[in-house]
């Protein structure tokens, strides 16, 4: 599975990618197994070392609690409890840390495989959270689509992964629906 569209900035890509794991429209799951989970990872350019049913529930539990974080910034909503609940667990579970230095806080994972996919995640979300971007990044507005992207728009009010497609798609319902009439 690929990730399309404008990517995200600097590391906000890992959770964009992240989150764009599963395919909601055609159920292709990159975390479904270890076999497509490794596979996924290879693509990404990450550490594709084994993973377990139990690792790869909580990496699926945690992609979908930060869609739910996507979608809440539509808003401009705060980050909903049980996401940040769910990154603080896994912040834990992937041993994040927090390195101070002459720049600021850094956040890193010493974690390999899909502990260390899940603290880059978590560390790029708190880095986004404490620099502002995190507000940019959003989920589809189709309910069957739900893709990561990252609101490029000077405004901040994308809702579409994309125009082209799920933007067309919502017009053209409103239309049909009745929102314009042609004769």
């Amino acid at each position: 599975m690929t990730t399309t569209g404008p990517q995200a900035p600097g590391e906000l890509e890992s959770v964009r990618a992240f989150v764009n794991s599963v395919d909601l429209e055609t159920g292709v799951d990159a975390l479904r197994d270890d076999a497509s989970w490794r596979e996924w990872a290879g693509t990404q350019g990450l550490d594709g070392a084994p993973a377990g049913p139990a690792a790869l529930a909580r990496a699926r539990a945690l992609r979908e609690e930060l869609r739910l974080g996507l979608l809440a910034n539509h808003d401009r909503e705060p980050l909903p409890d049980s996401t940040a609940s769910a990154l603080t667990s896994a912040a834990s579970r992937s041993r994040v840390q927090l390195r101070f230095g002459a720049d600021g806080v850094e956040y890193a994972g010493t974690s390999d495989g899909l502990d260390g996919v899940v603290a880059r995640v978590v560390a790029a979300t708190a880095r986004a959270l404490a620099d502002g971007t995190w507000s940019r990044l959003k989920a589809c507005r189709n309910d069957a689509c739900r893709w990561g992207f990252y609101d490029h728009s000077r405004s901040r009010t994308g809702q579409w992964c994309s125009m082209a497609i799920c933007g067309n798609r919502a017009k053209q319902t409103r239309w049909r629906s009745g929102g314009a009439r042609v004769e």
